[in-house]
């Protein structure tokens, strides 16, 4: 048997995040060195201002010639700085937009590449607040961390020009830098703890909203409108709180450097003063080092650029934590040709939370035979068809497919060999037809319309305004109607194995039979793997694979299966003679099967007729079944039964009961 895969530790977000960023940081390298060119520039420009009219002023006051000069020289830096501003901000803008793009892009692929399953750990409006809301906000890091790095340049810069002119005033600045590093640094730490709770409780109410407009017919029905609205607002409180207190460390930071940075400039003029008079700078000089201390208290805007920064950082853990899902890698192999679509688990053990969904599974399911999977409500007869189909991988075994392991073909392989119908399809596209030709190709339009017709899709589809080039969502469809158009759509991309997973439960008992013909007659033949409700599918079936805890009870045909009640109890029907023999199968039974089918009809609804003419003994022969019946292959029995069309008879290698 082969080994159990053992599954890797989750990666750390922040460190994800931070791999995220510079990725995007890297698609946006243009862009963001142009806006840290032209940010630093503007930087120079606001640095050289003091100095130049400094100089210009003594000139002025000087009655030099050169002043005409230098007020040119003015003019020209004032001009070059609001060029340059307006270039940050436009480069600015398209940064962003490119960042939050390619996060985007990133955060929906990571989704689409790890298995549904583990993808669906997210709830919708969760996903929709991260690749929304938060993708956005990370997507202003690269050009804030640009922004960030040309701020300090003037506050520096200042302080260098503070020195240069007269030590002493550089080093009356430099006596509150201490106190100015542990404000900033207290807002940023305090500043990511709110935003990371803030952001979650947002998330919290968007799932919530999600779920109930989802369900918006069933809170009208039950009349609970009222308890929704406080069960989607109930985290409203700590969003409050969260923000209240974003609020608080902003404004504490804001108020302390309000008092420090004006307490800093006061000293540092009042040095500048006391050296004027002494005589040891002049009047531009003096005004140079007021000009240059505003600068150097400019250090305290840097903490609202680090604030927005640590909100984009906080933001873009949320957006990695998807992209932590493993994904379903895939290979390069490919099937054989002509293929009659055998599907072999071996040893196959499924895991969910920490509980076994399948356990130890080893089955055989002949190519072109129609396999119903049935068993009670959490059997595992879904998650048996999702490794059926590689829509996810087994934690232990492997699954094959015509002899060739399923995660070594090629992913376009794989899809076009391997069709689905699930029980709510989703249909994409922008009209009905390209909803219907969605897939790893795309069929002709007359093959489309045949699969319509064989889903019994085809009248009402022609119908809708403008038949198959309605818009979806202008198409105003029922259960039973979006459900045929999710089996037309498999049928018209139907390779070697077609899985039914519940996939005709919206659909009445002559429609389902219709399709069922159809399906017989006029679809590719292969494989059908059927996950079965109803008491008709698995009647109809070639071979029945029966789970009981996430184990193969047995497999065998439906009329040797019921012989045992506990078979018949997975469909809630019970022999009212007492006999175990099957409903009538091959005449025996002593009346069972008139019986067989008043409880049928009693239970799944339909007419005693049609029941005893659709799925019980006598009136369903099941070919490759003799009068006695085929022999039920047992867990951990080897298959005696007659071989059902297309293909051997199926093996049943699974653990017991």
């Amino acid at each position: 048997m082969p080994a159990e895969r053992t599954p890797l530790p989750p990666p750390d977000p922040a460190r994800t995040a931070d791999r995220m960023l510079r990725g995007a940081l890297r698609h946006s390298a243009g862009h963001t060195a142009a806006l840290l060119l032209c940010s630093l520039a503007s930087a120079a420009a606001t640095l050289a201002e003091p100095a130049v009219l400094g100089r210009t002023l003594d000139l002025l006051l000087a009655g030099d010639d050169r002043a005409a000069r230098w007020t040119a020289l003015c003019a020209a830096l004032i001009t070059a700085d609001l060029f340059l501003d307006a270039a940050v901000a436009q480069l600015t803008g398209v940064t962003n937009a490119r960042t939050t793009r390619r996060l985007r892009i990133r955060g929906v692929a990571g989704l689409l590449r790890a298995a549904p399953h583990d993808a669906a750990r997210f709830p919708p409006g969760d996903l929709a607040t991260r690749l929304t809301a938060n993708a956005a906000e990370a997507g202003t890091v690269p050009a804030g961390a640009a922004a960030t790095a040309a701020s300090v340049l003037p506050p520096l810069g200042g302080l260098v020009a503070l020195f240069l002119i007269d030590w002493r005033t550089g080093a009356a600045f430099l006596a509150g830098v201490p106190a100015l590093w542990l404000l900033l640094r207290a807002f940023a730490a305090d500043s990511s703890d709110s935003v990371r709770h803030y952001q979650a409780a947002q998330s919290r109410i968007a799932a919530r909203l999600v779920e109930a407009l989802a369900g918006a017919r069933t809170v009208a029905a039950a009349g609970t409108a009222a308890h929704e609205r406080r069960r989607v607002l109930e985290p409203l409180p700590e969003l409050a709180r969260e923000g209240r207190r974003m609020w608080r460390v902003y404004g504490r930071a804001v108020a302390r450097s309000g008092v420090l940075l004006p307490l800093l400039v006061c000293l540092v003029l009042a040095v500048g003063g006391l050296r004027l008079a002494s005589g040891a700078i002049g009047v531009g000089e003096l005004l140079a080092v007021s000009r240059y201390a505003a600068l150097a208290a400019g250090v305290g805007a840097v903490a609202g650029l680090l604030g927005a920064l640590v909100r984009g950082r906080a933001a873009a853990r949320r957006v990695a934590e998807p992209l932590g899902l493993p994904p379903l890698p895939y290979g390069d192999g490919a099937l054989p040709a002509g293929g009659p679509g055998t599907v072999e688990l071996r040893g196959v053990s499924v895991e969910r939370d920490g509980a076994a969904v399948l356990r130890d599974v080893d089955v055989v399911l002949p190519g072109g035979a129609r396999v119903a999977v049935v068993g009670r409500s959490g059997a595992g007869k879904s998650v048996f068809a999702s490794v059926a189909g590689r829509l996810t991988d087994p934690d232990a075994g492997e699954v094959l497919l015509d002899g060739v392991r399923l995660d070594s073909l090629g992913e376009a392989c794989l899809r076009r060999e391997v069709g689905y119908a699930f029980a709510r399809p989703a249909l994409f596209g922008a009209t009905v037809g390209d909803a219907l030709a969605f897939g790893v190709d795309t069929p002709p339009d007359g093959a489309l319309r045949a699969a319509a017709r064989a889903a019994g899709a085809d009248g009402f589809v022609e119908r809708l305004p403008a038949g198959y080039d309605t818009p979806t969502d202008r198409a105003p469809l029922s259960g039973g109607e979006l459900q045929r158009l999710g089996l037309a759509r498999a049928f018209a991309h139907t390779g070697r194995l077609l899985i039914l997973d519940d996939a005709t439960s919206s659909l009445d008992t002559v429609t389902e039979r219709e399709v069922e013909r159809a399906l017989a007659r006029d679809v590719r033949p292969g494989t059908r793997l059927v996950v079965a409700h109803r008491l008709s599918s698995a009647a109809r079936a070639d071979l029945v694979v029966w789970l009981e805890e996430g184990r193969v009870r047995a497999v065998g045909a439906h009329a040797a299966l019921w012989r045992d009640p506990e078979y018949r109890a997975v469909f809630a029907v019970r022999d009212p003679s007492g006999s175990d023999g099957p409903a009538g199968a091959g005449g025996r039974g002593g009346g069972t099967g008139s019986t067989c089918a008043e409880a049928c009809a009693e239970v799944i609804g339909e007419a005693v007729g049609d029941v005893t003419g659709t799925t019980c003994g006598p009136r369903l022969p099941v070919e490759g079944a003799e009068a006695e019946g085929p022999e039920v292959v047992a867990a951990g029995e080897p298959s005696a039964g007659a071989a059902p069309p297309g293909g051997a008879a199926g093996a049943g290698r699974g653990a017991g009961r």
